[in-house]
C-alpha cells in the first residue's frame, strides 16, 4: 500500500529551508550582521542583559533565584527576566528575528535549535565553551544532542538539563503477580500480558496513540531493534526490517493489553489514566514523577530507564535536552556568556534541576544528594553518564521534522494501531518523507 506524501508543508517551512544557507555562511566565517549582529563585539561585560525563559510560569521561580544569585556574584550586571510559555516561545523568537528585539540569552532546546540557528540568529558556542571553566564538566551526551539538533556544524546551546524517557511500573501490581521488574523488553511484554484482565478493567500497559505518539513509538522501535543510528548514509533506518518487526510487536499491544481510549490519548490524558486506574506500566518522562507520587505514594511504583534489548544494551531516541543560547544580535555577549556559565555551574545547575526534577547537565550536579532521593532522576542520570545507553539522535535539524513527526504521521500511526495500515507501509512512508527532507536540507546547505 502506498500513501501519497502531502507536500503542503513546503510553504510552511520554506523560510527556514532557505535560511539554512545563512547557517552555512556562518560556518564559513560570516560576521552575523545579517541578523542585526554587532560584528563580533562582545561588549563591556557589564550593564544589563535580557533573558527569555522558554518555559515561563513553570520555571519562573527557580530562574529568579538563579538570577538573584548571579547578580549578587556579579554586581555590575543586571539580568532582566521575561518568562514566555513554552507553547508561545518559538513564534515569539521568530517574530523578533524578523522585526528586532531579540534577547541576549534565551532558552534553546534541542527541538528548536535548528530553526533558530538556520536564521543566523544564534552565536556558535564551541570556542567559548572550550575556553571556559565548564569545559569537560558537562554531560557529553547532552552536548552531542544539542549539536546534532543544530545541524551538526556547531554548538548553539549550552545544555542545562535532560528530561529523560522513563518506564514507570506499579511495584504493588508486579509483586502481587510475581513478576520481575521490566528491565528488558522480554520482561516488559510478559508483564503487559500477565497484568491484563479486561473483564476487571485491568491493563498491563497504556500506549500513546494521540499527540506525541511518534517519538514514543520510535523509542520503542529502536529500543527493541538495537539500531544505533537514525541514518545509514543519507537514508533513514526507520523502515529497517528490525524496526518494522519491533513496531509490529509494539502496536499489537493496543486493545489487547491496553485501554481502547489510548488511541486518542496525549501525554496528559495518558498520565491521568495511569494515575487513576490499575494499569501496570506507562512510558513517559521525568516530568510526571510528582504526579505519580501524589497518586500512589512513592512506595507503589518505580520509574526506571527504558528496557534493555536482546543485544544487552539500552538504546533510546534523543532525550529532550534543554539549554541556553546566546543571540548574535546581543550587544553585551561577554556579560550574557557569564550568565550562561553561571547558570550551568555546579551549584546553580543542581538547584535548577532539583526544582525541575530533571537530569542536570553539570556532571558534578548529577552526583548531588538530592538526586538519590528522586530515584527516577538518579537512574536516568546514571544511564546517561555511565556508558550503558546509546542515544539515537532524531533529526531535529530538518525544517520538516516537526510536520513529519506530527500532522503527517500521527493519524497514520493511529491506523496502525487500528490494524488499518501495516507497520511496514507506515514506516516506508515515513522513511520516504524523511529521505526527501534530508536531501532537500543537504541541497540547501550546499
Amino acid at each position: 500500500m502506498k500513501i501519497n506524501i502531502h507536500r503542503s508543508r513546503r510553504a510552511a517551512t520554506a523560510v527556514a529551508l532557505g535560511a539554512v544557507l545563512a547557517l552555512t555562511a556562518t560556518a564559513c566565517g560570516d560576521d552575523g550582521s545579517g541578523a542585526g549582529g554587532d560584528k563580533g563585539a562582545d561588549g563591556s561585560g557589564k550593564g544589563k542583559i535580557l533573558f527569555w525563559d522558554n518555559n515561563g510560569g513553570v520555571r519562573t521561580d527557580i530562574w529568579k533565584e538563579i538570577i538573584a544569585d548571579f547578580e549578587k556574584a556579579n554586581p555590575d550586571i543586571e539580568v532582566e527576566y521575561v518568562g514566555i510559555a513554552s507553547t508561545e516561545y518559538g513564534s515569539k523568537v521568530d517574530t523578533a528575528i524578523q522585526g528586532g528585539g531579540l534577547p541576549d540569552v534565551g532558552g534553546i532546546g534541542a527541538s528548536m535549535a535548528a530553526g533558530i540557528a538556520a536564521q543566523n540568529a544564534l552565536e556558535p558556542l564551541d570556542d567559548r565553551l572550550a575556553k571556559s571553566a565548564l569545559n569537560g564538566k558537562l554531560n557529553e551526551s547532552m552536548i552531542d544532542s544539542l549539536k546534532s539538533a543544530g545541524g551538526g556544524d556547531a554548538l548553539y546551546s549550552i545544555p542545562t538539563s535532560a528530561n529523560n524517557g522513563v518506564l514507570y511500573y506499579r511495584t504493588d501490581l508486579f509483586k502481587a503477580a510475581g513478576l520481575a521488574e521490566p528491565t528488558t523488553w522480554d520482561a516488559f511484554y510478559t508483564a503487559a500480558e500477565k497484568l491484563t484482565n479486561t473483564g476487571k478493567n485491568q491493563f498491563g500497559y497504556t500506549i500513546r496513540g494521540g499527540a506525541g505518539s511518534i517519538a514514543q513509538a520510535l523509542d520503542a522501535m529502536y529500543g527493541q531493534s538495537g539500531l544505533t543510528s537514525f541514518w545509514d548514509g543519507d537514508k533513514t533506518t526507520v523502515n529497517d526490517p528490525k524496526n518494522v518487526e519491533a513496531l509490529e510487536k509494539y502496536a499489537a499491544l493496543y486493545k489487547k493489553v491496553t485501554p481502547a481510549a489510548d488511541l486518542n490519548n496525549d501525554f496528559t490524558k495518558m498520565v491521568a489514566q495511569w494515575d487513576s486506574g490499575t494499569i501496570g506500566m506507562l512510558n513517559h518522562n521525568l516530568g510526571s514523577y510528582q504526579d505519580h507520587v501524589k497518586a500512589f505514594g512513592a512506595d507503589k511504583f518505580r520509574g526506571i530507564p527504558q528496557p534493555i534489548g536482546s543485544s544487552g544494551k539500552r538504546v533510546q531516541v534523543s532525550n529532550p535536552v534543554d539549554g541556553l543560547g546566546l543571540f548574535k544580535s546581543s550587544k553585551n555577549k561577554e556579560a550574557a556568556w557569564k550568565f550562561i556559565e553561571f547558570a550551568t555551574s555546579h551549584a546553580e545547575n543542581s538547584k535548577f534541576n532539583e526544582s525541575a526534577g530533571q537530569v542536570p547537565s553539570n556532571n558534578a550536579a548529577a552526583k548531588d544528594a538530592w538526586i538519590s532521593q528522586a530515584e527516577p532522576t538518579k537512574l536516568a542520570a546514571q544511564a546517561l553518564s555511565d556508558g550503558s545507553t546509546t542515544i539515537v539522535q532524531l533529526p531535529y535539524y530538518l525544517p520538516d521534522w516537526g510536520t513529519i513527526s506530527k500532522s503527517d504521521n500521527e493519524p497514520n500511526f493511529q491506523k496502525v494501531l487500528l490494524g488499518k495500515l501495516s507497520a511496514k507501509d507506515f514506516l516506508d512512508t515515513l522513511a520516504e518523507q524523511l529521505n526527501t527532507a534530508q536531501a532537500e536540507w543537504k541541497e540547501q546547505k550546499g
